[in-house]
């Protein structure tokens, strides 16, 4: 909490300069008034006076110069029998009035203002006539002890105001938040001017500037090498919260709103400017955040983390509903990136993602997930010999049940009885708006409307969907000592998760910046990453070009362009394999990674990663700094190495790169583990990057 008052110190001596003028003859600095009925109607049964109001839109008592002075000569013993009249007659009222169980919720400081009855416990005598000087107001018996007691009750009021005012700007932020495409604003719900509600968070105090008002939270915590269990649990619920790609990246769009940032169109101009923070997103499945720093100047490099937040799964066909057999309903489902593996077989899986549903005369896409099992994958008993050992046929015996059949599926069943015997048309193609939930299996059709809450009428208005399976079990922390975390999802949304938190936690040193911090989330890099929204598109390179561009104020030249990409770098940021005991032999030696220890640097000298001898020992330097340790992995010569988003962002930008990322046991199942302390450690090491680079860069040019 920024204090609004000056110290005594400082003004005692100013005081020795000049004597008090009037009000009338201090020149003030006109107050910011506030707009916006929440703060301008107050709140009933609270009284106002002439002296203090804390629910108006009245400037801060006390933050102007004569009210200062008069508080610092009061508790120095300078002040004259008027000001001390004009002091007694302001705490008289500020005494008087009554505090309220909104005030008592709002502030927990343990220095809030004391209730009406504490204070009339400890009502002080008349001030006596101080000396012209003070030595020792603390002292017992100091004709100025009661006066400084007073001046500390107005300290204490300052603080109560301002939390008034910063507490009032963050209930009005959720109201003032645009909200999300896959969450439409409600018909009824009140727009709030943002100006307003910036201009409350100035009135507040502690905003350094309009780039930091109310929409940004406060970080105060920041990882270090000891407090990594503290990210154990934020970390799990993320990803028990989201199970799809939708649901992840949207999850990540709140959190930087939530942090200050502004969100960019690729469909709009661009308005970036230094100490800025601002992210983009692509198809809903993949983002870019970035923050710009307050020194930037154009050419400068960017230090750029980048991951994918797509998983292993298995996603519902455009024709989902099959032919039911042996009074079974199942589902029709393709793999992505080689699930439905054997290690989904008898899980409880579930459904989720974004589904396009027409509201007028608009499509809006809504997310959605299934908080209850919907689907399973089942195993044949041992006891039915070898055709229970495989290998199984993906598209015959992986085939999911979702229900049994009934009544209700008996007219779809006689449809689907012979499935070539009609044109596969996609929804719609026939001119019929509920063509497509006529290709889905009902009682899903059912579900899915409930869950967006639709009704019997209105299921035709679900346009298409976007849907796959996911396994329900929550994210879990095991070991005797709770030293693991298992759970589903791990591949990349750990070194995702761990990104974010670092981008938010480097914020503070925005200001002193000259480069652009990134984050890059990308879709699709399960399956090669050659979608728009995966690595290999466009994507980054082009955020980079309208940014660069903004902030320039002009069309970026390649001269510009070639200058910012070479003074930038890219941290790949990828899940490694951590070493398993029962396979140690498929490790190699020396290059084993270990849970709970720190973010793990991949080599390999055939070029599926990006790292090299420069790039390790520049990334090696921002670890240094923050005391973050790197282990080192390396594929055996005899195995084959796999490879992620580094290689093809580097060789198409041309910016130097690593590829480090957070190690994890099980890659590719459908549970992995990894240790509880790695997300916090991961979120230190690549802050570490974030901050560092700058100056680490320096060191090798």
């Amino acid at each position: 909490m920024v204090r609004n008052t000056a110290s005594m110190q400082s003004l005692r001596d100013s005081m020795s300069q000049h004597s008090l003028a009037s009000p009338s003859h201090i020149e003030t600095t006109p107050d910011r008034r506030l707009s916006g009925s929440a703060i301008q109607q107050g709140r009933s049964g609270e009284q106002s006076h002439p002296y203090v109001n804390l629910n108006g839109p009245l400037p801060l008592h006390g933050t102007n110069d004569y009210t200062k002075s008069l508080m610092t000569r009061i508790a120095t013993g300078q002040a004259t029998a008027e000001e001390r009249a004009r002091w007694e007659e302001h705490v008289a009222a500020v005494r008087a009035r009554p505090v309220s169980s909104v005030h008592n919720n709002a502030f927990d400081s343990p220095r809030a203002l004391p209730t009406a009855a504490a204070m009339d416990q400890q009502q002080p005598a008349p001030l006596a006539s101080p000396p012209n000087t003070l030595t020792t107001p603390q002292h017992q018996g100091h004709p100025n002890a009661l006066a400084m007691q007073d001046f500390q009750m107005q300290l204490m009021l300052l603080e109560e105001q301002n939390k008034r005012r910063l507490e009032q700007a963050r209930e009005l932020q959720e109201a003032a938040a645009v909200p999300s495409i896959h969450q439409p604003v409600n018909a009824g719900q009140a727009r709030v001017n943002p100006q307003f509600i910036r201009d409350m968070a100035i009135q507040g105090g502690g905003m350094r500037s309009n780039h930091q008002y109310a929409l940004r939270s406060s970080r105060t915590k920041k990882a270090t090498p000891t407090n990594a269990d503290e990210y154990t649990e934020p970390f799990c619920k993320f990803l028990t919260e989201n199970p799809t790609v939708f649901h992840a990246v949207d999850a990540v769009k709140k959190q930087l709103k939530d942090s200050g940032f502004t969100e960019l169109s690729e469909r709009d101009r661009w308005n970036v400017k230094p100490s800025g923070s601002y992210f983009v997103e692509r198809n809903g499945s993949s983002l870019i955040a970035f923050t710009v720093g307050g020194k930037y100047e154009p050419g400068n490099g960017a230090a750029i983390l980048a991951g994918h937040v797509d998983a292993l799964t298995a996603k519902l066909k455009p024709i989902s509903q099959v032919p039911n057999k042996a009074g079974y309903v199942q589902l029709g489902v393709a793999p992505y990136a080689g699930a439905p593996n054997t290690t989904w077989w008898d899980r409880d899986l579930s459904i989720g993602g974004r589904v396009l549903v027409k509201e007028g005369n608009k499509i809006v896409s809504k997310l959605v997930k299934l908080d209850w099992p919907i689907a399973r994958i089942p195993t044949l008993a041992p006891h039915f010999g070898a055709a229970a050992s495989g290998p199984f046929n993906p598209e015959t015996q992986m085939v999911p049940i979702i229900g049994l059949e009934g009544a209700e599926t008996q007219s779809t069943e006689q449809q689907a009885a012979e499935p070539f015997s009609q044109p596969s048309l996609l929804g719609g193609a026939d001119g019929s708006a509920s063509s497509f939930v006529k290709t889905q299996p009902p009682r899903l059709v059912k579900a899915i409307g409930n869950a967006l809450g639709l009704g019997p009428n209105t299921y035709s208005n679900i346009v298409n969907w976007e849907l796959e399976l996911y396994d329900t079990q929550p994210a879990q922390v095991g070991g005797l000592d709770k030293e693991f975390i298992f759970a589903g999802r791990v591949d990349d949304k750990l070194c995702s998760w761990a990104a974010i938190q670092a981008l938010l936690e480097a914020q503070d040193e925005t200001e002193e910046s000259s480069m652009i911090k990134v984050v890059g989330l990308f879709d699709n890099e399960e399956i090669g990453s050659l979608l728009r929204q995966g690595a290999r598109g466009n994507f980054l390179p082009q955020t980079m070009e309208r940014t660069v561009g903004a902030l320039a104020d002009h069309t970026p030249t390649s001269d510009l362009i070639g200058r910012t990409f070479a003074n930038s770098f890219i941290v790949s940021s990828d899940v490694i394999h951590a070493v398993n005991p029962n396979f140690l032999n498929a490790y190699l030696e020396n290059h084993a990674p270990q849970l709970n220890v720190g973010v793990v640097v991949s080599a390999d000298s055939n070029g599926h990663m990006t790292t090299d001898a420069v790039s390790t020992a520049i990334f090696q330097r921002c670890a240094d700094k923050v005391g973050a340790k790197l282990q080192v992995f390396q594929i055996r010569n005899d195995s084959r190495s796999g490879g992620t988003v580094g290689p093809m962002l580097s060789s198409m930008t041309g910016i130097r790169a690593i590829d480090a990322g957070i190690p994890q046991l099980s890659m590719h199942s459908i549970r992995a583990t990894t240790g509880s302390k790695d997300p916090g450690l991961g979120v230190l090491c690549f802050r570490g990057f974030l901050n560092g680079f700058e100056a680490v860069d320096k060191e090798f040019r």
